[in-house]
C-alpha cells in the first residue's frame, strides 16, 4: 500500500493542540484524536481517539496513513530506549463497522511468537473479557517502509459505536489488581496467611511479601522446608502474575493437598518485584531504566530498593540455622517459545545436577503444558546478575534456584497437532500445578488419605473472579486427582 508522506494531524481532545513527529514518544498518548492530513473541522465519528494514559498503558505515537490504516509506536521503557515490546491502549470515537489496520512498527525484538500464530488481546466496554484476535488477522513481517524493521499488523472491525476498545500485547495484570487481590485475601483473616510490606519502590509503591504456612512445626515434628517465589521482575511479563496468583489461590485453599503442604512447608511469595515498572507500562525495566534481573549481585538501596529488600531477606534467612531454604523460583514469561519450562544452574557435582532435575520432571507429570524438553541448565555470562544465577551461587548445595518461564502465547500438549493459546485461567492452572508438585517432591502423597476429600465450594473459587466472572477451581483436573501417585525420587 502506498503511504502518504504529508505531516499527520493529531489532536489532543482535551487541549485541542496539535502535535506531530517524534515528540509524542516522550510519554503516552493522552486522548489523542487522529484526523486526516489537513483536516481542521469539528471532530467526526470515525476520527479515532487513542489513549494510553492509564495504569500499565503504553502507546507513544500514532501516525495516520489512510482512513483505514494507522502506524503505532510503542513508547520505550522509562529511562531506557532499548526495550519496546509491551503495548496497552484504548481506541474510541469509532464508527460502526469501521475497518482498520493497525501497524505496530517499532518493536525492539525481531524474534517473536507473532511468527507462530500469536495475536494481541482485545476487550471492549460491553465485552470486558479479554479475547485473542483471530491469528488470520495478524501479520508479522519486515517492512521496507520502516527501515526493514519488523512490523506486526492486525486488522480489526469495530462494531459498537459507544464502546471503548482496549488492545494489549498480552492479558494485563496491574499493580492495582494485585493490591485488590491481596486486600481480599487479608479480609478473610486466614490463620495461615500473613501479608507484610517488605519495602517500598522508588515511587513508594508497596513491595508485598506473603507467608503461607500452618503455625508451628510440621505434624511429625520435622523442621519445615522453605520455598521462596518471586514474580514480575520484568514488568511486561504479565503471565507471571497469573501463575503467581494460581500458586497463592491453591496454597490458601482448603484442598487436602494445600493443607498438607502448609503443615510441612513455609511458602514466602513476593508477587510483584517491580511495581513501578508494572504501573508505568514498561516491558523490562524499572522507573530508572534498570533491568532489575541483572542487579542481584549488588543492588542499590536507592536505585533498586525492591530488589535490595528481597535480597537482604533471602541472605538473612540463608544465614539463619533454623531456616531450611530449599527452593527459589523466579517466574517470567517468554516471547519466543511455547509451553512452560524452567532454567536451572550448572554444577560440577553430578548428583546435585540430577537432584536439580527432579522438580521439573515432577512438574512435567502434573502440568500437561509444562515441557521438560524445553527445560535447560546453563551458566551464560549474560545471566550472571539474575536471581537464579546469583542465589544459585549463594545458597548451599541442598538449595535449588530456578527461573520458571511460560509462553506469552500457547502450549503444545502430548499428541496435540496445534498449539493451544493460553488464557488467564490456564496460566493460573499452571501456578496451581506448580504448588501441587511440592507434595510429590517432598513425598507427602501418603498423607493424602488421612485428609477429607470434600472441598467446600466457596474454597474452590478464587476470591477475585477472573475477567469472565467465573472463579478458579483449585487443584488439578478431577481425573488427575483421582490417581494421586507416589513418586520415588532421590533428595
Amino acid at each position: 500500500m502506498e503511504r502518504k508522506m504529508e505531516e499527520n494531524t493529531v489532536r489532543d481532545v482535551e487541549t485541542g493542540s496539535e502535535t506531530g513527529g517524534e515528540d509524542a514518544l516522550v510519554g503516552n498518548v493522552n486522548k489523542l484524536m487522529v484526523s486526516p492530513p489537513g483536516y481542521s473541522g469539528a471532530p467526526r465519528k470515525g476520527h479515532l481517539v487513542f489513549d494510553a494514559c492509564f495504569e500499565s498503558g503504553n502507546l507513544g505515537r500514532v501516525d495516520y496513513i489512510s482512513e483505514f490504516e494507522f502506524d503505532l509506536f510503542i513508547r520505550p521503557d522509562t529511562c531506557n530506549p532499548r526495550f519496546r515490546v509491551w503495548f496497552n491502549f484504548t481506541v474510541e470515537n469509532i464508527r460502526e463497522t469501521q475497518r482498520v489496520i493497525f501497524n505496530v512498527v517499532n518493536f525492539s525484538k525481531t524474534k517473536s511468537l507473532y511468527r507462530d500464530g500469536m495475536s494481541p488481546v482485545v476487550k471492549s466496554t460491553s465485552r470486558p473479557k479479554w479475547q485473542r484476535l483471530p491469528p488470520k488477522n495478524v501479520y508479522y513481517y519486515r517492512c521496507p517502509d520502516h527501515r526493514r524493521n519488523y512490523v506486526m499488523s492486525f486488522a480489526f472491525c469495530f462494531d459498537r459505536e459507544d464502546d471503548v476498545y482496549q488492545f494489549a500485547y498480552c492479558y494485563p495484570y496491574t499493580y492495582s489488581r494485585l493490591q485488590h487481590y491481596l486486600a481480599s485475601l487479608e479480609r478473610r483473616n486466614l490463620p495461615y496467611l500473613q501479608r507484610d510490606q517488605l519495602g517500598l519502590s522508588v515511587q513508594q509503591r508497596r513491595l508485598d511479601l506473603l507467608t503461607i504456612t500452618n503455625s508451628g512445626k510440621s505434624l511429625h515434628g520435622i523442621e519445615k522446608k522453605l520455598v521462596f517465589l518471586t514474580a514480575r521482575v520484568h514488568p511486561g511479563e504479565s503471565p507471571a502474575s497469573f501463575i503467581c496468583q494460581g500458586v497463592i489461590d491453591f496454597l490458601v485453599s482448603q484442598h487436602p493437598v494445600a493443607q498438607i503442604l502448609r503443615d510441612h512447608v513455609i511458602f514466602k511469595i513476593v508477587p510483584m518485584l517491580n511495581p513501578d515498572g508494572v504501573y508505568l507500562g514498561n516491558y523490562r525495566c524499572s522507573l530508572m531504566g534498570f533491568d532489575l534481573n541483572r542487579h542481584w549481585q549488588d543492588p542499590s538501596p536507592w536505585a533498586h530498593p525492591t530488589l535490595h529488600a528481597v535480597k537482604q531477606l533471602i541472605v538473612q534467612m540463608n544465614q539463619d540455622p533454623r531456616v531450611s531454604l530449599e527452593f527459589y523460583i523466579d517466574v517470567h514469561a517468554h516471547s519466543t517459545m511455547l509451553n512452560g519450562f524452567m532454567y536451572g544452574n550448572v554444577f560440577e557435582d553430578e548428583e546435585r545436577v540430577q537432584r536439580q532435575a527432579v522438580f521439573p520432571r515432577l512438574l512435567c507429570q502434573n502440568a500437561p503444558d509444562f515441557s521438560f524438553s524445553n527445560t535447560s541448565f546453563n551458566r551464560d555470562v549474560v545471566k550472571a546478575g539474575t536471581g537464579r544465577r546469583f542465589l544459585g551461587g549463594l545458597l548451599d548445595d541442598t538449595s535449588y534456584c530456578y527461573t520458571l518461564e511460560v509462553s506469552f502465547y500457547s502450549y503444545m500438549t502430548a499428541g496435540s497437532a496445534a498449539p493451544v493459546p493460553y488464557t488467564e485461567e490456564t496460566y493460573m492452572k499452571l501456578g496451581r500445578n506448580v504448588a501441587r508438585t511440592f507434595l510429590d517432591y517432598y513425598k507427602l502423597n501418603n498423607l493424602i488419605n488421612n485428609r477429607p476429600t470434600h472441598i467446600q465450594s466457596s474454597e474452590m473459587m478464587s476470591q477475585t473472579a477472573n475477567s469472565s466472572g467465573k472463579g478458579n477451581v483449585f487443584g488439578r483436573d478431577t481425573a488427575d486427582r483421582e490417581k494421586e501417585k507416589s513418586q520415588s525420587v532421590r533428595h
